[in-house]
């Protein structure tokens, strides 16, 4: 199982544009290199990362060999209403990891 964090804030005014940070911990094993033993490992990488807000997604990214281990992802959002940010990263193997955030959205 993986680790994922997640920084935001926990409350913005309507219309506010807040901006979110998600760390996943994953080797992102390219295919490439060579064990030990001489074999290729097995690529596991993580392809796809998104995140919805209040069910509509609002950020979404393909991922490739490329990145690093534990990939980095940061980006902004409109504070429209209170809800939850459901963040899901999918990678090979069956690799499947969700997270879930509450934002309240006031006038104060």
């Amino acid at each position: 199982m993986a680790r994922a964090l997640i920084h935001m804030p926990a409350s913005a005014r309507p219309g506010q544009i807040i901006e979110i940070r998600a760390l996943i911990g994953h080797p992102m094993e390219t295919g490439y290199r060579v064990g030990a033993d001489g074999k290729l490992l097995a690529r596991d990488i993580v392809r796809s990362f998104v995140c919805r807000y209040n069910g509509e997604q609002v950020f979404g990214a393909e991922l490739h060999q490329a990145i690093s281990a534990n990939p980095y992802i940061a980006f902004f959002t409109v504070a429209t209403e209170s809800g939850t940010l459901d963040f899901t990263w999918q990678g090979d193997n069956g690799f499947t990891h969700t997270e879930k955030m509450t934002l309240t959205v006031n006038a104060s």
